[in-house]
C-alpha cells in the first residue's frame, strides 16, 4: 500500500454535500405559547366571518322562500275578470261573383229555308219584335199553295154531298107516300131510308174536311210567320252566324243569333251557411270589378235560391245592378260587398280567456261563490286580440281573462280589484 493512501488523506479529497451552504444556521426561534393562542384566534375570527356573510343570508333567504311556498300553496289563487261584450253583429263579407245578363236567348230557325237577308249584327241593340233575319221558304210556299187546292177541293166535296143529302131525303118522303098506297115494298122505303143517312153523313165529313183543311192553311202561315226572325225582348246582340244565301233547318241545330239583355244586370254569389239565415231580399249590396278600380256599382239583393248547396254549404244569391251604360259586361268576374247580421247574439271576451285542449274550446267562468267552472263555448269569428262567442255565454259571466292551466273544475279563487 502506498503511503499516499491513509485514510486522513482520503478525508482530505471528499467533496462538500450539495446543500452545504458553506456556514451554519442559527437555530429556529420558537414560538411562545401565548403566540400561538393569539394566532389560533385570529384564524377562528376570520372563518367566523365569512361564515356570518356567506351561508347565514343564504340559509335565511331559503327559509323566506319555503315559507312564501308554503303560504302560496295554501292561499288561493288570484285572478282577474271581465264580463262578457255585447256586440254587434253585422258581418261584412266580400263575395266573388259573376256578372250574367238579366235575360239571354239563342236565337233558330223555326222554319227551313234560305237566308234573304240579316238586318242586326253583333253589338246591335235590338227591341222587341225587331226582325233580325228573313228567309226565303220555297217548299213552304208550295205547302201553302197545295192547302188551298185542298180547301176547294174539301168545299167541293161539301156541295156534292149536301146535293146527295138532298137527293136521298126527296126519295125517302116519296116512298114514304107510295108504301102505304102498295106501289112501293117496305124493303125498298128502308134502303132509301138507309141511304138518306149516310148522305147526310157524308155531309158531315165534308165539313169536317173543310174545317181539317183551314187548320192546315193556318198552320202553314204561321210557319210562313217565322220565315222572319224577331228579337223576343229587347237587348244587344251578342252573337250572329248567319250569311245570305245559307241554307237554315228548322230545329235547335245550328243557333243563328244571340240576344242579351244587360240592364240591369245580374251578380251571383255563394253566400255562407253561417249568414245565409240573415240574407233578406232588397238588402243594399255593393259591386267591384277591378277594371273600374275605385267605382262601386250599387245594387240590391234581388232573390235566393232558399237552398245551401250540398258541395259547398252556399246559398245561391242574386244581386241586381243597374247598368245603364253597359260598364259591366256578362261573364266578368265581380266582387260583391254585403253587410249581414248574425241569425244569432253574439259576445266579445279577450281571446287571452281561451282554454283548447283535449275537452275543447272552453272558457273558465268564476261564480258566485267565487269557484271556478269551465264552460264550452263556441266560436263565431276570432278577431285576434279578441273573440266572438255565439254559444255558451249569456253575457252576465265573471270570465278568467287569462287562461291558466294551474286552475281546476271547482278550485277556489280570489279576484284581483
Amino acid at each position: 500500500m502506498s503511503t499516499h493512501d491513509t485514510p486522513q488523506a482520503t478525508e482530505q479529497h471528499t467533496p462538500p454535500p450539495a446543500d452545504d451552504l458553506g456556514f451554519d444556521l442559527p437555530p429556529p426561534a420558537a414560538l411562545t405559547k401565548t403566540q400561538v393562542i393569539a394566532a389560533c384566534a385570529g384564524i377562528a375570527i376570520v372563518l367566523g366571518g365569512l361564515f356570518a356573510f356567506t351561508y347565514l343570508p343564504r340559509r335565511n333567504a331559503r327559509a323566506a322562500l319555503e315559507q312564501d311556498v308554503k303560504t302560496t300553496e295554501t292561499a288561493a289563487p288570484r285572478v282577474e275578470v271581465v264580463t262578457p261584450k255585447a256586440v254587434a253583429s253585422d258581418r261584412a263579407l266580400v263575395l266573388p261573383g259573376s256578372v250574367q245578363p238579366l235575360e239571354e236567348t239563342v236565337v233558330y230557325a223555326r222554319v227551313s229555308g234560305y237566308v234573304r237577308k240579316w238586318n242586326v249584327d253583333i253589338g246591335d241593340k235590338v227591341t222587341e219584335g225587331q226582325v233580325l233575319a228573313e228567309l226565303d221558304t220555297p217548299e213552304l210556299d208550295r205547302e201553302l199553295t197545295q192547302a188551298y187546292a185542298q180547301m176547294a177541293q174539301a168545299k167541293a166535296g161539301l156541295l156534292q154531298a149536301e146535293a146527295n143529302r138532298d137527293l136521298s131525303k126527296a126519295n125517302l118522303s116519296r116512298y114514304e107516300q107510295l108504301v102505304p098506297a102498295g106501289v112501293a115494298s117496305q124493303q125498298d122505303l128502308e134502303q132509301r131510308q138507309g141511304q138518306a143517312h149516310v148522305d147526310a153523313a157524308s155531309v158531315t165529313v165534308a165539313q169536317a174536311g173543310i174545317t181539317a183543311a183551314a187548320a192546315n192553311i193556318q198552320r202553314i202561315r204561321d210557319l210562313k210567320n217565322f220565315a222572319k226572325l224577331v228579337a223576343p225582348f229587347a237587348g244587344t246582340v251578342t252573337f250572329r252566324s248567319v250569311e245570305r244565301g245559307a241554307l237554315v233547318s228548322a230545329g235547335n241545330g245550328s243557333p243563328l243569333f244571340r240576344i242579351a239583355a244587360t240592364d240591369p244586370v245580374r251578380v251571383f254569389v255563394g253566400v255562407p251557411q253561417d249568414v245565409a239565415p240573415s240574407v233578406k231580399l232588397n238588402a243594399p249590396a255593393q259591386v267591384l270589378v277591378r277594371e273600374f278600380a275605385g267605382q262601386k256599382f250599387e245594387g240590391t239583393v234581388a232573390r235566393t235560391s232558399g237552398a245551401l248547396d250540398a258541395a259547398t254549404r252556399t246559398m245561391n244569391t242574386e244581386v241586381r245592378v243597374p247598368n245603364p251604360d253597359n260598364k259591366l259586361l256578362t261573364g266578368m268576374y265581380a266582387e260583391v260587398s254585403l253587410t249581414l247580421p248574425s241569425p244569432h247574439r253574439v259576445l266579445e271576451v279577450p281571446a287571452t280567456s281561451l282554454y283548447n285542449d283535449a275537452k275543447g274550446l272552453r272558457v273558465a267562468v268564476v261564480d258566485a261563490e267565487n269557484k271556478i267552472h269551465f264552460v264550452p263555448i263556441t266560436i263565431e269569428r276570432d278577431t285576434g286580440a279578441t273573440i266572438l262567442v255565439s254559444t255558451g255565454l249569456d253575457g252576465s259571466e265573471r270570465v278568467v281573462k287569462l287562461a291558466n292551466v294551474q286552475l281546476g273544475e271547482g278550485m277556489k279563487v280570489e279576484m284581483l280589484k
